[in-house]
């Protein structure tokens, strides 16, 4: 199961870089896919969509290797 940032931390947890760096991803993704949506630019919607697409993807990733790091030791 996926946590978040915040619930990892409180349980003493590491959290790494690549989790950071993708959750921020997906929050900017969302802040430019919902302004295009408000102001009518499609092309800044659908870059929004795919940097939130992308930060998903590497928030997925550092939560592997969290998993990898938490498993072996």
């Amino acid at each position: 199961m996926r946590t978040g940032i915040h619930a990892a931390l409180i349980k003493g947890n590491t959290v790494n870089k690549d989790q950071i760096d993708g959750r921020k991803k997906e929050i900017a993704g969302k802040i430019k896919e919902v302004t295009g949506n408000i102001i009518g630019n499609k092309e800044m919607e659908l870059k929004g969509k795919l940097k939130k697409q992308v930060g998903k993807a590497q928030a997925g990733f550092g939560d592997v290797k969290a998993d990898v790091k938490k498993a072996v030791g």
